[in-house]
């Protein structure tokens, strides 16, 4: 009986946060009846939850039919979210210079266990463009931007084994490849997660020399030639060396 109480609990949080995920850049308020075609639950649990989340403060509701908004409780953990990545903040300049001299997308990436996590962005400007938004998350395995904060973490083919994206994806054609980043101090995407899209990028450190994350330029390939990917690295890493000294690294 315990056990099933405890289920039943963990299978209500669950719901909870399903509600909450469901809310969208944009959205600056949903209805009942669109948040029904947004998660899987019957009309009288999302009522209920609703009312939980409510009287937590992490929504709030007005109008006629009802609408529901983000509440406070969320921009209190915002809050302590974007305290806790200042790394943005002070990225920030650094960002600035990339995306002047390029007039790409610029954006930082940090580590999030098996994941990345962009936690700052300039989009470009130009008609044709890419942009991952902050808050993108992504498997380290994908991607230019991945792949180069996986290339810093000297892992061993046994603990690369849960950093995959699919079970049997290849982990000697993956090491040979963040070897080759690692060699080079820079790493490269063509086409590999949006069709058309280029992506360079290069790691940066913290005072304790471990990896922090990664800077990326994305563009589309009409653009982003050899010539450019080769001035692109050149640019990234240079910026990551600044950021790096920003957050107390030193050279060996």
């Amino acid at each position: 009986m315990e056990e099933k109480k405890a289920h039943e609990s963990v299978r209500a949080v669950e719901r909870a946060l399903e509600i909450l995920l469901a809310f969208r850049p944009g959205d600056k308020s949903l209805t009942v009846a669109e948040l029904l075609t947004r998660v899987n639950l019957s009309r009288p649990t999302l009522y209920r939850l609703l009312n939980t989340l409510e009287q937590a403060g992490f929504l709030s509701s007005s109008g006629e039919p009802q609408r529901f908004h983000l509440g406070s409780s969320v921009a209190q953990l915002a809050h302590v979210w974007l305290s806790d990545h200042r790394i943005a903040e002070l990225a920030q300049p650094v960002l600035r210079s990339l995306w002047e001299a390029t007039s790409e997308t610029v954006a930082l990436f940090v580590p999030d266990d098996t994941y990345r996590l962009c936690v700052a962005e300039l989009e470009s400007n130009q008609p044709l463009s890419f942009r991952r938004g902050v808050g993108y998350r992504e498997k380290l395995v994908r991607g230019a931007s991945g792949r180069t904060i996986l290339s810093q973490m000297q892992l061993t083919p046994d603990e690369l084994q849960r950093y995959l994206a699919d079970p049997s994806q290849d982990v000697t054609a993956l090491m040979k490849d963040i070897e080759q980043i690692r060699a080079k101090g820079f790493g490269t995407s063509h086409h590999e997660l949006i069709e058309g899209a280029v992506a360079v990028a290069a790691p940066f450190f913290n005072g304790a020399n471990q990896v922090a994350g990664s800077l990326c330029i994305f563009g589309p390939s009409v653009r982003v030639n050899e010539q450019r990917v080769e001035q692109f690295a050149g640019l990234l890493k240079r910026a990551a060396t600044e950021l790096s000294r920003l957050l107390g690294h030193r050279d060996a």
